[in-house]
């Protein structure tokens, strides 16, 4: 309890609301970040994003990795290296809304590993959580045509099962970070909604949904 109070103090003093957006691979996370951030900017705004992989791969230079996908290949040691050293520099930026683009889990050789760890959410110190859902129908459809990255093209049940376990993963997260936490559903054509629901939850315009 005296941990998440301290946060709360923490983030009221610095005026930065460090958000943690997430998502399985194919939900159109990253989509939603981006029109969510330019709602957010053209209100006046200060906004800024971190792609929480990419940082990781930039960190990972010496490691010949071909690929940010490449890096689920490493042992989980190493990729907690990585989000230590990535999860520190993020907690130096100071807008005032600072919007991390990452995922809550990790399918490893060793297991599913969880992409916002304890040790993680104690350095960045999050206001909020959202998860960003879609049908599994859906999200088997947009790693299918999406040929920009090496996606992992499962049976629909794996991916419901990934999505199951999202749910449960950010409301830990939310229990041990003190932080609220919401599902937003970005299912065809409705991207618009989703980014607009995002952006009014942050500035705290919830009238507007």
């Amino acid at each position: 309890m005296s941990i998440c109070l301290n946060w709360r103090l923490f983030l009221a003093e610095s005026n930065t609301k460090r958000v943690i957006i997430v998502g399985i691979p194919g939900v159109g996370k990253t989509t939603v970040i981006s029109r969510a951030t330019e709602i957010l900017r053209q209100k006046g705004h200060n906004t800024s994003v971190v792609v929480f992989g990419s940082l990781m791969f930039e960190e990972s230079k010496g490691m010949k990795l071909k690929n940010r996908d490449e890096m689920r290949k490493l042992s989980v040691e190493e990729q907690r290296r990585l989000q230590e050293k990535v999860a520190s520099r993020i907690a130096t930026i100071r807008d005032d809304f600072v919007i991390i683009d990452t995922h809550l889990l990790i399918n490893t050789d060793e297991g599913y590993y969880p992409g916002i760890p304890m040790h993680l959410l104690e350095t960045i110190k999050p206001s909020n959580i959202i998860m960003i859902a879609a049908d599994p129908q859906e999200v088997l459809n947009r790693r299918k045509q999406d040929e920009s990255r090496k996606r992992d093209i499962l049976p629909e049940i794996e991916v419901q099962n990934e999505l199951n376990i999202s749910k449960v993963l950010i409301a830990c997260c939310s229990v041990v970070s003190g932080s609220p936490f919401l599902t937003i559903m970005n299912n065809n054509n409705e991207i618009d909604k989703a980014a607009l629901t995002v952006a009014n939850v942050l500035s705290g315009d919830t009238g507007a949904i």
